[in-house]
Order: structure tokens, then sequence, then C-alpha cells
């Protein structure tokens, strides 16, 4: 338990501890701001005793959203991201901006704003065609996001979190399903992952030797024509020889096509299109099976691709994927990984680890029935969850 819970050192910083609150877009911020919400639902988990605990979702642009919203990286956002750092610091924890453009899984409908992807296709959320971003139009992404990185580090983060992961736009030019452009971001692994260097180089220069940079990265898409093991382990190994992050995160999955994947657990398809206007929910009800596929849970799933990565790469890896137990934490310590990931069991437990540290054969209640997958857009939570007395963590 010694090493889990000592402090480590990520890049510039050093956390108390080696378990980070994954990325969990919150569903707390209605006016794209900040709320007493959303810095309560962080200070919970900083009280009950993560090392760090990631905001999520910090779009670099209005139009890179999944809705209208989710916070967008601007001066206006500064105070209220720094009220909810001021209070996550207060406990001991550091906190991480998940930064990012959501690309095709962007809802252009919503956001009043073109949805972007590197190639031609209709977007089956705001039911019309995105928009192909040109040569400049990359540059200007890629100046977002160092842009947003800036901001993060005025708001008092002590780490921003690139998403590369999900088929978020960067994601999203790295699959060879989506991504058939013929210039030089498109075609071989090596342009398909340009977007990604640049992204990561540009970030590392607005804020690096201040604040950690870690980027979100698919190992596989988990969908036919999409990026598979090999290839992202190609670009991890490019992405280390950069020298512009400080660790990856490996994650799996598509948000696009093939989220469980990610998941792993119950499919929650009911409660999926409940949530849904008639006309969608009548679709989902065909092709809910095909979108929600079903991958049965068990501790440390996404282990086995991970490894395949810590054989080949130097460079500081985070674990995720049915971390919910000390006896998970240490398998992945002494499999050379240097921090694990929590996302579902704290959803259920925010204090959890210090449970875990009174008694170490705690384990998480969570059940992995996923059923707080249809809650992300009304306020993320676990429906089963045993509310604790006001003020406790």
């Amino acid at each position: 338990m010694n090493e889990v819970f000592a402090p480590a050192a990520l890049g510039p910083i050093t956390l108390r501890n080696r378990v980070i609150k994954s990325a969990t877009f919150e569903g707390r911020t209605p006016d794209a701001l900040v709320t007493d919400e959303l810095i309560e639902f962080h200070r919970e988990v900083a009280a009950g005793g993560v090392g760090m605990t990631t905001v999520a979702y910090c779009a670099v642009a209005p139009g890179g959203r999944t809705d209208r919203h989710q916070i967008w990286m601007r001066p206006q956002a500064v105070p209220g991201l720094r009220r909810l750092t001021d209070a996550v610091h207060a406990h001991g924890a550091a906190a991480s901006a998940q930064i990012g453009h959501a690309g095709p899984v962007a809802n252009a409908a919503s956001n009043r704003a073109p949805a972007l992807a590197p190639s031609r296709m209709f977007s089956p959320l705001a039911m019309r065609p995105v928009q192909v971003p040109d040569i400049d139009g990359i540059a200007r992404v890629v100046a977002a996001h160092a842009d947003a990185a800036k901001l993060a580090e005025q708001a008092g983060f002590d780490a921003v979190e690139l998403h590369f992961g999900h088929n978020y736009l960067v994601s999203s030019f790295l699959s060879p399903r989506l991504n058939r452009r013929g210039d030089r971001y498109g075609g071989p692994l090596e342009n398909r992952a340009r977007l990604a260097r640049e992204v990561a180089r540009a970030v590392r220069e607005a804020v690096g030797g201040r604040l950690a940079v870690i980027a979100k990265l698919n190992m596989e898409d988990g969908v036919s024509g999409g990026l598979t093991v090999p290839e992202s382990l190609q670009v991890a190994v490019w992405l280390e020889a950069d020298g512009a992050l400080d660790a990856l995160e490996l994650t799996a999955g598509s948000s696009l096509l093939n989220p469980m994947l990610l998941f792993h657990g119950d499919a929650p398809r009911k409660s999926f299109a409940k949530g849904l206007p008639p006309p969608a929910r009548w679709g989902f009800r065909l092709v809910g099976r095909y979108f929600l596929r079903e991958y049965p849970y068990r501790d440390g799933f996404l282990l086995e691709r991970a490894r395949q990565f810590r054989r080949e790469l130097s460079m500081p890896l985070v674990l995720l994927g049915g971390i919910t137990n000390l006896a998970m934490m240490r398998e992945a310590m002494a499999e050379g990984f240097d921090f694990v990931a929590m996302g579902r069991a704290l959803l259920r437990e925010p204090d959890l680890l210090l449970r875990i540290q009174a008694e170490e054969s705690t384990r998480s209640a969570c059940v992995h029935c996923n059923e707080c997958m249809p809650t992300i857009y009304s306020g993320t939570r676990c429906v089963y969850r045993v509310e604790r007395p006001h003020g406790s963590p």
C-alpha cells in the first residue's frame, strides 16, 4: 500500500499519491461556466483522498463540445475554474483540466457551430454533415489547445490532459476509418499522427515546466477499420520521442461508434432510450444493441492492451479501466505503471480511497451497471449512491 499512497512526481508537479480521478463529464455546467455543484463534485473526491482530480470537459473552442452546456476555455471561465482549483487544493489534491476538441463527436445543432472531422461524414448527433478543416483550420485548432492550456494555468490547474481518445478530433485524425484525407494530415500513420504531435508540442511550449502535460490516448478504437493497438503503440513511441508529454493515460473505444469498450459491464440501453425524444428513441431501439455492445466487466480490463505499451515505452503511464481496489492498484504498480485512474467507483463512493487506506480489504460498491452513463447531461451520478451528511467526504 505504501507505494500506491506515497507521493509521486508527475513532470514538474508532485502528487500526494498515485491515484487520479479520471475525466468524467460532470453535467454540472448549464451555462458553460463553473457552478457550485461542479466545485462540490471535485471537492468531494479531493477530500476523499485522490492525488489529482480531472475536470472534464474543457473544450478548446465553442464548436468543440459534445453539448453547448459544456465549458469552453475563455477568459470568462477562469474565475470559476480558479474557485474550483482552490477548493481542490484546500484538501491537498492537485487539479487537472482535460482540454480538447470533440471533433465528429461534437453536437453542431446544440453548439450552433460546425462540428469538425478529418474527412467528410454525416454527424448522427446533429443530423447534418461535418465541416472538414483545411490546413489553416487545423493550425487554428492547434493554437486553440495552446491558448486553452494557458487559461488553465491562469485558473490554477496543476496539469492539463490532452484528449487524444474516443474519436474526438485528434483521435479521429488517427483513425484510418475516419481520416481519408489526401494531404499531409492523412494517409500513412505518420501523417495521421501529425495533429496529435503538433498539439502536444504546442501545449508543451505554452505551459511546459510549469504544468504537467498528459495525453489520453486511444490504444484502439474497437471498430472495423479504426485505430489498432500496433498503430497506437507507434504513435506513443513518437510522442515519447518528441518529449512534449509527462505521461500517457491509456484508454480505448469510440464515443461515436463503440463507447462500451471503454466502460465494460452492463449496457444501459433502456435508460439511454428513455432520455431521448421520440424519433431518436425509436431509432435507438433499432440500433442500440449495436452501439452499446456487451463487454463483461473484470478488474483491470484494459491491462492486457496496456502491457504492450509498458513494454515499449519508458515514459510514465496511467492505467485506466477497472481500478476498484487496492489489489488491482498494487498489480498495476508491480507491472510498471506509474499511476492509476478511477472513474465510476468514485461516483459511487467519493471517499473510497480514504476507506481503503483505513482498511486494505475494502472493495468498491460499484456494480458496473453503467446506469451512471445516461445521467451525464442531467448531473453525472451513481443512481445507487447513498448520500452522506452534508459536509462529509
